[in-house]
């Protein structure tokens, strides 16, 4: 090549706005070797040189390391295949950092105390198999030897919080508020009290099943959007219809026991933390948020031990 045509590194760096120190380097690391040298030993480029440099600083504005972008001039990988891969690492780039924003977030909005600083970070940034081992241990805990029961996987699913890989901060909030007490004893326990009540009702059903909350509230829901007193006697028919209606799911007759039976249900559906975790379950999942069946169930509950 003609020195008249040849291009030293000095050229190079004004047509490229590149550094000289980058591009001896880039010609050392072989990505933009010189075609030749001068006289006096410098290096000299071809015109292409130009193209190839700049092509070479879009890759790495794009965050693509030396070594792939080597490959890539050199025709030892195509350029496809290595965008692809790094699209893969930036998008889970992208997730850890949208997850540490929302955490971040989600620990402002719960304050500086001492147990948010200690609880918050643990719990949210759990790894994906750490959170599914904390789910599928409340959720054996919850349902145990009943979960191969009709029905239950799919009441198993709908209490199964999950993640998703791109979580608002709101999410990371509920998640947070989640994980404490699925690690509470005495609620998992009032969680298997209803999911026992949940694998009997199945078990007993004939033809189309009902959940009990269901036909609770259809029962109930017209009295009290009536403002039916629980001790009035217009609700005493309700109570009749709900008690032989649960008795039919305990595959009891109706009296004493079974209005019993009712009362500690109601008292565990009625438990505040249940009511909790449904609604923090629908922001975790993105669902809407569940209908709140409490003054449904304070109703009947009056109106049952009003006449017991």
């Amino acid at each position: 090549m003609d020195a008249d045509t040849s291009l030293s590194i000095g050229d190079l760096a004004r047509r490229t706005g590149l550094t000289v120190k980058t591009i001896r380097y880039y010609a050392d690391t072989g990505i933009v070797p010189p075609t030749s040298r001068s006289s006096a030993g410098h290096r000299r480029y071809g015109a292409d040189a130009v193209v190839r440099l700049e092509f070479v600083r879009t890759l790495r504005d794009l965050g693509l390391d030396l070594e792939s972008i080597r490959k890539v001039v050199d025709r030892e990988a195509a350029l496809a295949d290595v965008a692809e891969t790094h699209a893969e690492a930036l998008a889970v780039q992208i997730r850890l950092l949208r997850t540490r924003r929302a955490l971040l977030l989600a620990v402002a909005a719960r304050g500086s105390t001492t147990e948010a600083m200690t609880t918050v970070p643990a719990l949210a940034a759990m790894a994906e198999g750490e959170r599914h081992a904390l789910i599928d241990a409340f959720l054996d805990g919850v349902f145990g030897g009943a979960a191969s029961e009709t029905g239950v996987p799919g009441i198993m699913r709908t209490l199964t919080p999950e993640l998703p890989d791109f979580p608002e901060p709101e999410q990371i909030t509920a998640w947070v508020e989640l994980a404490e007490p699925m690690q509470d004893i005495e609620f998992r326990n009032v969680m298997t009290g209803l999911a026992d009540h949940f694998a009997a009702d199945r078990a007993h059903s004939v033809g189309v099943h009902r959940d009990t909350a269901a036909v609770i509230r259809d029962l109930v829901g017209p009295a009290l959007a009536a403002n039916v007193a629980p001790a009035a006697p217009e609700a005493t028919a309700v109570v009749d219809e709900a008690v032989a209606s649960f008795a039919r799911t305990v595959d009891l007759p109706v009296g004493p026991r079974v209005r019993r039976q009712l009362l500690d249900w109601l008292a565990l559906v009625q438990d505040p933390r249940r009511e909790r975790y449904l609604e923090r379950l629908a922001v975790v999942n993105g669902w809407s948020a569940p209908e709140s069946l409490s003054p449904v169930f304070a109703w009947l509950e009056r109106a049952v031990s009003a006449r017991e």
